[in-house]
């Protein structure tokens, strides 16, 4: 159960982020998570709470103020080639939705089963 947490700097329309969460959980989808399995939230910040260098480390072309952090909470487990398959994925989606992948970093966290409680106090598979 991936949890999704993007974070962009104010204001931001609706398609705006609607597009950057499709994409995300249709790459996620394709990585072998459920087409249900969605929990995603969106952090819209001020310039002052939201900081980041425009350049570092290695980018094509400059942040601007619809640089996204994808920030994804998953089980631990899953392989590097998984993960660069979900990274091409998203890409595509990023693309799709009108957007530059200069514009988006990517953040993987992982966790085991026992650190995760669905509902009711409730602990799978442990």
């Amino acid at each position: 159960m991936p949890i999704v947490t993007i974070t962009t700097r104010q204001p931001k329309t609706t398609a705006f982020k609607d597009g950057v969460l499709q994409a995300v959980h249709a790459a996620l989808v394709a990585s072998g998570v459920p087409q249900t399995d969605v929990f995603q939230r969106v952090l819209e910040l001020p310039a002052e709470d939201f900081r980041f260098d425009t350049h570092y480390p290695d980018l094509t072309e400059a942040r601007t103020d619809d640089f996204v952090l994808i920030e994804i909470v998953w089980s631990a487990g899953r392989s590097v080639k998984v993960k660069k398959a979900l990274l091409a994925t998203l890409m595509e989606g990023i693309r799709a939705a009108g957007m530059s992948p200069e514009q988006v970093m990517v953040c993987f966290k992982e966790t085991t089963w026992e650190n995760w409680s669905f509902a009711g106090g409730r602990m799978l598979h442990v």
